[in-house]
């Protein structure tokens, strides 16, 4: 940026004609020797305007009339005339101009002063005094014209400025701001030029020069820094992002109130997700599950078989229970994550349906997520199930992964759709058989597995035991109902600070509201209580709480609730987001080391390969910047560092830089959101864990 100290020069060429410039860097003995030569030939004196050589006996020019200048005057008389003459025709001028008559007027003054300093230096060279005496004058002289030209400058643009600018309200704050800052810029730069011509030691001088020097680059430097502070600060509210480290929670102390459940009801939540190739029968087999159990009342069983068979899907009147918009009924697949309630003997159960169309998958991970169980849906019927299973085109293999790799231990395999097959037990055992085999390769152990047979259309083994003798007759385990509630719900973390990662926001344009929704992972929330949304920062209050849509004071760990919040800015709560304590703010975080496995059938991960990078629901665009090290799949050690690429069935360590920050923490801190999905091309390519938070300097 210019410095606005030395722009004024520019302009302050009008006052002086070509003849006026001076030479101030003559030598002394050319002009003595010029003296001497005049003393010597006094039959003629030469004009200084027209340099007409005139009479000895003559006092003005006999050419142009210009008055002979005394020996003592040097050229003032001459100087003065002038600026006589120049002033008189500005005058003139500037009464066409109002704006150019302050800046003359003032110009006019400056000139004056400055003229004056200019005779006085070349009157001090005729003055008796020594040669160096005369040079100090003609310095001082010098820099003090000079600081006055630029006081001058400065008032003439400040008063141009000023009339400029009640033309135009916009640029008036504009020149203000500059004013100010050029008059401090001037005020500077006339303290250094100024300071040589003070009668000190010349060590005093040159201290007093570089002070104010210093002085000048510290202004500079202090506005330079506003400059970034002020960009900083618009980077930093453009995203509304607080980069930041997580609190250590061993210090937590849990209230009274976290961990003791004093209410009447004694089932235990489970959240259960039901997942599946598309098309294999699970939105038709959650609608006719809830149907049985009371949940869907006969008259809405009958609206949604009426509509369906107006519109010729007369076999989607169980799925139209959960699938509720438009776009869905008319595409006949699930677009997002249904949730339904319903209660067995010893859990109550929140049912996520999720879809089972690959451009759905990252909607698929949002229900994985908030799962403690899930039932795998496979379609039994010929060609479909061979389809469903495929590696490049069916949804099954990738949805089993993803189940697992955000803890899911405990799988119920469904095998619908057995009425088209007859019941036939060479089917089903054929199914368990590919089934089984893959999801043991996926660590999933054969305790934790549960096999059902089953028609969701034709009401076999879903509640009670079958009727059909075809199916009776060589299975003898248990119903689909049997089979959830026999599901160990898992340990719930209530006694941990506040955490819930946020997967759908709810606003109220009218009221102002906003509400999160989401699964508890940690802790315990009451209305009241103050929380902070990261990764904005921004804190609020607990209004009010909604548990399976309807009222409460409590929530704790495990709970799918509806946190419903005030004193905060709507903008600030986001899907992807994470609520949670105001003293344990999770960690924010671009840069990160993630122990990986590399999916069967996928691309092959570069250095620098772009990827999606999901962690709970949030998914943010990432690069992959280091492969650090191969590992052993069974060890975990290291056997090959900086390896060129991972190709399937590998485990590696790599780094992944986010293009910009979320929510996470390392997996030994939280499970929930130290657990994380690589995505390319539409399919998972790794899914792994995060082991260490890289904080970029």
């Amino acid at each position: 940026m210019p410095r606005k100290g030395f722009s004024n020069f520019d302009d302050y060429d009008d006052g002086f004609d070509d003849g006026d410039a001076y030479d101030y860097d003559y030598d002394d003995d050319d002009d003595e020797h010029e003296e001497a030569e005049h003393k010597e030939v006094e039959i003629a004196w030469r004009c200084g305007i027209c340099t007409y050589d005139n009479d000895e006996s003559m006092n003005a020019c006999d050419i142009c009339g210009a008055i002979r200048h005394p020996v003592a005057g040097g050229n003032q008389t001459i100087n003065n005339n002038t600026a006589s003459m120049k002033q008189k025709e500005r005058q003139y001028l500037s009464e066409q101009n109002p704006v150019k008559k302050e800046r003359d007027r003032s110009e006019t003054s400056s000139q004056g002063r400055s003229n004056a300093n200019v005779g006085s230096i070349k009157s001090g060279k005729s003055l008796p005094k020594p040669k160096a005496d005369t040079s100090h004058e003609t310095n001082s002289s010098s820099k003090n014209m000079e600081a006055s030209e630029s006081l001058t400058g400065t008032s003439m643009k400040q008063k141009e400025r000023q009339y400029l600018s009640e033309q135009n309200p916009v640029k008036k704050e504009r020149d203000r701001s500059e004013t100010s800052s050029q008059g401090r810029s001037n005020a500077n730069v006339g303290s250094i030029k100024s300071g040589k011509s003070l009668p000190k030691p010349k060590a005093d001088t040159s201290h007093e020069t570089n002070s104010s020097s210093k002085n000048m680059e510290a202004s500079e430097s202090l506005t330079g820094s506003m400059n970034k502070m002020s960009l900083t600060r618009e980077t930093e509210t453009s995203r509304d992002v607080k980069i930041r480290s997580a609190r250590s929670k061993s210090n937590h102390k849990p209230e009274e109130w976290m961990l003791l459940d004093k209410e009447s009801d004694t089932l235990t939540q489970l959240n259960l997700a039901i997942v599946g190739h598309v098309d294999s029968g699970k939105s038709t087999l959650s609608g006719r599950l809830l149907h049985l159990l009371g949940r869907i009342s006969q008259k809405q069983m009958h609206k949604f078989e009426k509509e369906a068979k107006l519109q010729g899907k007369g076999s989607f009147a169980y799925a139209w229970a959960l699938d509720e918009s438009a776009e869905e009924r008319e595409r006949g697949i699930t677009m997002t994550v249904a949730v339904a309630y319903f209660n067995t003997k010893r859990h109550h159960v929140v049912l996520l349906d999720s879809p089972g169309h690959k451009d759905f998958v990252p909607n698929m991970i949002a229900g994985a997520t908030q799962a403690d169980a899930a039932i795998l849906v496979v379609d039994a019927s010929i060609g479909a199930f061979e389809a469903g299973f495929d590696n490049l085109k069916g949804q099954t293999r990738e949805h089993a992964r993803v189940l697992r790799g955000f803890g899911v231990e405990q799988v119920i395999v469904a095998v619908n759709k057995m009425d088209i097959v007859g019941y036939s037990k060479d089917r089903f055992d054929l199914i368990r058989q590919h089934v089984g085999s893959f999801l043991q390769s996926c660590r999933f152990k054969e305790s934790s597995l549960t096999w059902v047979p089953l028609s969701a259309m034709e009401n076999q083994n879903l509640v009670s035991a079958p009727s059909e003798s075809r199916l009776s007759s060589w299975y003898q385990g248990p119903c689909l109902l049997d089979a959830v509630d026999s599901v160990n719900s898992p340990g719930r973390d209530v006694s941990k600070p506040l955490l819930m990662p946020i997967c759908d926001v709810v606003r109220s344009n009218s009221h102002g509201q906003v509400s999160a929704c989401g699964k508890l992972e940690a802790g315990a929330v009451r209305s009241g209580s103050k929380v902070i949304v990261m990764p904005s920062g921004e804190q609020g209050t607990v209004r009010s709480l909604e548990r399976d849509s309807q009222g409460c004071t409590i929530a704790r760990a495990g709970d799918n609730v509806a946190i419903a919040l005030q004193g905060i800015d709507a903008n600030q709560v986001m899907a992807g987001g994470v609520l949670c304590h105001p003293d344990y703010p999770v960690s924010v975080a671009t840069h990160l080391e993630l122990m990986v496995l590399v999916l069967e059938g996928a691309t092959p991960i570069l250095l620098g390969s772009q990827l999606e990078f999901h962690v709970h629901h949030a998914k943010e665009a990432a690069t992959v910047v280091k492969l650090v090290a191969m590992l052993d799949p069974k060890t975990g050690e290291p056997t090959k560092k900086s390896p060129r690429c991972l190709t399937a069935k590998q485990s590696a360590m790599l780094e992944v830089s986010l293009h910009y920050p979320v929510c996470v923490e390392t997996f030994s801190e939280s499970r929930a959101l130290g657990r994380v999905f690589l995505r390319s091309s539409g399919r998972t390519v790794a899914m792994g864990k995060v082991t260490r938070i890289i904080q970029d300097s």
